[in-house]
């Protein structure tokens, strides 16, 4: 995994360290992160053996959004991007990130702005530093503020009230109301993010591979059900799947034996 050279990726007991790792430039997006982070998450799909990925900026920033003088050069090739050049290219990291079976736990220090921000927003949980600033700056840039997802995601996090006043302004959220909004989950000194994202990923990997993975399939249909009876059908299905593993018949054995489950993921 460490063949790549905007990102790092270090893995550690069944967590991946998913770095941005541009730091002199605040992590800025360029093609090139864009095409590791598309191989990245694409395989993501059939390992078994990352459970957990926790993303996170190098340096003082978590990502700055679109390294504007980069997109701007015009020796830089176009990605195709399903025929929407760029825009295309970009937009489908958001797309992998929800569909990859891990959860993503972000870590959120400094500028977090335009595509960083999408990032955030397409984690599972999000973990704030104290000098956290975010924001939808495609609107500051003369485009729509509906861009990379952010559209979709942030409505859903903080509501239609919220999710309109900083898209139509282009507007900072710092940690303090990122909390109170409950787009992040906790806000720490930057310090202890990492202890912070640590101590998340521990609780999800004490579950079962299986559960863990359809716990995120699950949340992400059930938010766009149609109906209560359509969420419990997606419930039902993942439970009789659950309950027919080696893991789940552990779990009760474990339960009633007052002991920690020990998971084989079979």
């Amino acid at each position: 995994m460490n063949q790549f050279k905007t990102i790092e990726v270090v893995h550690q007991d069944g967590v991946d360290w998913l770095w941005l790792n541009r730091p002199d430039a605040l992590n800025a997006i360029t093609t090139e992160m864009v095409t590791e982070l598309r191989g990245y998450f694409d395989g993501l799909m059939e390992n078994p053996d990352t459970r957990v990925v926790v993303m996170g900026g190098r340096g003082r920033a978590f990502c700055a959004g679109l390294d504007i003088k980069a997109a701007s050069d015009p020796e830089n090739v176009r990605p195709f991007g399903q025929g929407m050049g760029f825009q295309g290219y970009l937009a489908e990291v958001y797309v992998k990130m929800r569909r990859c079976p891990q959860p993503i736990i972000s870590m959120l220090q400094g500028p977090a702005c335009g595509g960083g921000f999408a990032f955030a927003l397409a984690s599972d949980v999000r973990i704030a530093a104290s000098n956290v600033r975010m924001n939808a700056a495609f609107i500051k840039l003369g485009l729509s503020a509906c861009d990379m997802g952010t559209s979709y995601f942030l409505p859903r996090l903080v509501g239609t009230t919220v999710a309109a006043e900083l898209m139509l302004t282009g507007r900072f959220i710092e940690a303090d109301r990122a909390l109170a909004t409950n787009l992040v989950s906790q806000v720490v000194p930057e310090a202890q993010l990492v202890a912070a994202a640590q101590a998340f990923a521990d609780d999800m990997l004490l579950t079962s591979p299986m559960g863990l993975r359809l716990t995120k399939e699950g949340l992400n249909l059930a938010v766009d059900a149609a109906s209560l009876e359509s969420a419990i059908a997606i419930e039902n299905r993942n439970q009789l799947l659950c309950s027919r593993t080696d893991d789940a018949r552990e779990g009760m054995r474990a339960f009633i034996e007052k002991r920690p489950p020990q998971y084989t993921g079979r």
